[in-house]
């Protein structure tokens, strides 16, 4: 029975296949196999919690996918009461959203892409929930975000659901690599990947701790910075409510109810850890309790009714926060299954909400009330309250002022990258490095020792000029790959990352930047444009062309379909926990890299098609 656990991920991810090899026009079949893989799961999911009361906590180690003598990569499941809170109501809600949407959608041209999409995103959730170390959840983790990307940008002939799946997914980034680096730092703590399981043996934490106080606040740092991003707390709240822009039933299960709590089941996950960190767990509270009192006050003078609801949810994901940090665990979870089902409730009857509000609202205004209360000395407080709301506290103005604004502006004074003679030499200088590192030819020990900050600097530099090219999807596309090959020869000076670790990670980036270059010397053919400063909407015209350059842009950002995501894994395992500059720049360039990439995919294949 043990051993059947992975079933709740195979269902759905078997409904995903079926599902793309069904024609688009059979809306009928579409259906029906996503219903029926959603009733298989809900009908298993109780069996499964069943089983788990009978005996115990289940922690299985699936898969070895990588051993070595310093690294083993492996899947392994968890199962206990959070995972069975989790799991039940995200298989209730996504049934429930299944039936709804297969009327709801009926005639849509998208039918197709939504289930699909619906199903990808189930499958990493399912992967989330039951996994019982930081590896697996980051699996999962990886597939919540380009899903979510996916159901956003839908409406993909359309500007605005474009642009906000952009700004969804640049944010979701900043969360990936906060557990990047929680698992790069794991590492050096344990000197192993750490299970779950693990965390709550509470004699093994302190142990670990005592000797490594500042290490531990680290990880704890890094995994709310992943919690705040991915649950839409303060600064990172206004993503939510951008992520509306997509269908209402997409809306309910996702943003409404499931993938913005996944934050929340990280905290919980990871409590063990962090419970005896006190300045820890005050930053969790209130960091929560400053979000629930801001975005409650958002909520209340947002113009449309799914923007609305994604800001009391965010508050309400606040309070789950706080109760978090204040160690009620059994609270938090009631409190996020009251949570979850109020918000699929609301956004799906939305429609109906609005007609009713507006009726209200016709037949109950009363001027002379509110120019009486006007006059109240604490209305006009709440008029500063209620600017300061209306501009949405300007937390979109500050991301892009202080994060995604200086990037684009050093990538602009990066220009001269783009010219041939530069890249030429910078490959020849790179050609050269490596085939000295092979060869273990040794350098000047001083300029060694600084030879993987200036390797990393350089994969930087590449990534930031392809974030700002706007006119070569060619360029842009290189500099990208560019950066992972400079990215891993800086990290190749450790001892222990040998030549075989290269073939991993490169193998899986080389293989998607020659699939990505095929499709864009196709496009090239038909004479389609290929700057990437309009949106085209190739997708409509070129499909096949736009699903596998879509999947080449998962396999170079290390989506889980290639061993560049080992890779990834694998260069940040080797980073020492004293190199915090390297860290940091390679942490900043996959955050980039990733941007980068759905950038040029979003620019050529989203949007209204017009020839040229």
């Amino acid at each position: 029975m043990i051993n059947l656990i992975p079933l709740l991920i195979i269902i759905p991810l078997l409904g995903l296949i079926i599902g793309l090899l069904v024609s688009s026009s059979s809306e009928k079949y579409i259906g029906w196999v996503a219903l029926i893989i959603t009733t298989t799961h809900i009908i298993l999911t109780p069996i499964f919690i069943v089983y788990w009361l009978l005996i115990g906590n289940i922690n299985i180690k699936e898969i070895v996918l990588y051993h070595s003598n310093d690294y083993e990569f492996f899947i392994d499941f968890y199962f206990d009461h959070v995972t069975a809170v989790y799991l039940f109501t995200g298989s209730l809600l996504t049934f429930m959203v299944t039936v709804y949407s297969k009327y709801y959608l009926h005639s849509e041209k998208g039918y197709k892409r939504f289930f699909n999409s619906m199903l990808l995103f189930f499958t990493g959730y399912n992967i989330v929930v039951l996994s019982g170390n930081f590896e697996t959840m980051f699996i999962g983790w990886e597939i919540l975000g380009i899903s979510s990307f996916l159901l956003i940008a839908f409406y993909r002939d359309r500007y605005l659901p474009i642009k906000n799946a952009m700004k969804v997914f640049s944010v979701y980034r900043i969360g990936d690599v906060g557990l990047i680096l929680t698992m790069w730092l794991s590492h050096h703590l344990w000197h192993e990947n750490v299970t779950f399981a693990k965390l709550k043996n509470l004699d093994i934490v302190i142990e670990h701790l005592e000797t490594h106080t500042i290490l531990g606040i680290s990880i704890s740092l890094f995994i709310v910075l992943a919690a705040v991003v991915k649950s839409a707390q303060l600064p990172f709240s206004s993503w939510l409510a951008r992520a509306m822009e997509g269908p209402s039933p997409s809306s309910a299960i996702f943003y409404g109810s499931l993938s913005v709590h996944m934050g929340a089941f990280l905290l919980i996950r990871t409590f063990p850890f962090w419970e005896n960190q006190i300045s820890v767990r005050i930053l969790v509270g209130s960091i929560g309790l400053m979000t629930a009192f801001v975005t409650n006050y958002i909520a209340r003078v947002q113009p449309s009714i799914k923007g609305q609801i994604a800001y009391s949810s965010a508050s309400q994901i606040g309070l789950i926060f706080l109760e978090i940090a204040l160690g009620l665990e059994y609270f938090a979870l009631f409190h996020f299954m009251g949570n979850a089902f109020l918000r699929t409730y609301q956004l799906l009857i939305s429609p109906s909400s609005v007609a009713y509000l507006i009726k209200e609202q016709f037949y109950t205004y009363n001027e002379e009330k509110i120019e009486k209360e006007k006059s109240a000395f604490m209305k006009k407080i709440g008029y500063s309250f209620y600017v300061l709301s209306i501009k949405e506290w300007y937390l979109d103005y500050f991301m892009y002022r202080f994060l995604w604004k200086p990037l684009k502006w050093i990538g602009k004074k990066l220009k001269f990258i783009g010219n041939p003679y530069i890249l030429l030499l910078l490959l020849v200088v790179y050609i050269i490095s490596r085939v000295l590192l092979h060869n273990k030819i040794s350098f000047v020990p001083i300029i060694e020792a600084q030879l993987p900050l200036i390797f990393s600097i350089f994969g930087f530099v590449f990534v930031l000029r392809s974030f700002s090219e706007r006119y070569n999807a060619f360029l842009a596309w290189g500099l990208i790959i560019m950066s992972h090959l400079w990215i891993d020869l800086s990290v190749s000076f450790n001892q222990y990352f040998t030549f075989e670790h290269t073939l991993i990670y490169l193998s899986g980036i080389l293989i998607s930047g020659f699939i990505g270059f095929i499709c864009l010397f196709n496009l090239s053919r038909k004479k389609e444009n290929l700057d990437l400063a309009h949106f085209y909407g190739y997708a409509e015209n070129h499909k096949v062309t736009n699903f596998f350059f879509l999947v080449a842009c998962l396999g170079v950002s290390g989506f889980p379909i290639t061993t560049a995501f080992l890779g990834k894994d694998l260069v940040f395992t080797h980073i020492q926990e004293t190199q915090f500059l390297l860290t940091f720049l390679t942490s900043v360039s996959f955050v980039v890299d990733g941007i980068a990439t759905i950038k040029i995919y979003s620019r050529l294949f989203l949007g209204e098609y017009k020839r040229q």
